[in-house]
């Protein structure tokens, strides 16, 4: 069985499209969903106590990590895969994730594109499909088999950002075998249309460089809400 885990925190109306467009939900009888609420997110479990066969887990902590770690606990599948709820998997991305793991990958990432189709962001895609500087973001939907995400002792939950490139540096050092699956997830654009493309592209290269440079991850927290507008976040 395969867990797909959503961290969630003020993503009513990204779950609403998500629910309603996600292809992926015609495997019932392969995969559970363990949608992870933060605290104080009673719309969002609303919204999901509709919807049948997904499981609701409630976090007293805050935090994409914590969230997708107590989930991760709670899930019953042999392999985790961590969506993000403004995400939305392409068709075939279960097929994908199945052939992945059968064809001797513990875990892998998926490009992507954006659902606002304009030249430069285009531009940012392209890297998606190679491995490089930023490969293992969190956009691009960790899979991994259970028991190699319990022996990487799973997310860093003092990492308060960017958690998914600090956990990608620990299966590289690891050398966990990943691919990356050339089958486009659909990435919202709302950060670039609350901010300019120039901001929010030198942004992410400041923030990956201090991260590669050891900045502790509540100074890059404090350090992202300084230099991102992010009015969706609440």
């Amino acid at each position: 069985m395969i867990s797909i885990i959503i961290p969630v925190h003020n993503e009513f109306k990204n779950l609403q499209r998500l629910f309603k467009v996600g292809s992926f939900l015609a495997h019932t009888k392969l995969l559970e969903i363990v949608v992870a609420v933060s605290p104080s997110n009673s719309d969002s479990v609303k919204l999901l106590d509709n919807i049948p066969k997904v499981k609701i887990v409630r976090c007293e902590k805050k935090g994409r990590a914590a969230q997708m770690n107590k989930a991760s606990k709670m899930a019953l599948g042999n392999t985790f895969v961590f969506l993000h709820a403004d995400v939305v998997p392409p068709v075939g991305f279960i097929d994908n994730i199945l052939h992945s793991l059968q064809t001797g990958y513990d875990a892998g990432f998926f490009s992507y594109r954006f659902d606002k189709d304009v030249w430069y962001l285009r531009i940012n895609t392209s890297f998606t499909a190679k491995d490089g500087l930023f490969t293992g973001g969190g956009d691009q939907c960790l899979f991994i088999k259970k028991d190699s995400f319990n022996e990487l002792g799973g997310f860093n939950e003092e990492q308060v950002l960017m958690e998914d490139f600090e956990f990608f540096n620990r299966m590289k050092k690891q050398k966990v075998p990943y691919t990356i699956v050339k089958n486009d997830l659909v990435v919202s654009a709302r950060k670039y249309e609350c901010n300019s493309y120039l901001r929010v592209n030198l942004s992410n290269l400041l923030l990956v460089i201090l991260f590669k440079l050891g900045y502790p991850g509540d100074k890059l927290k404090t350090l992202h809400n300084k230099l991102i507008r992010t009015p969706y976040n609440g």
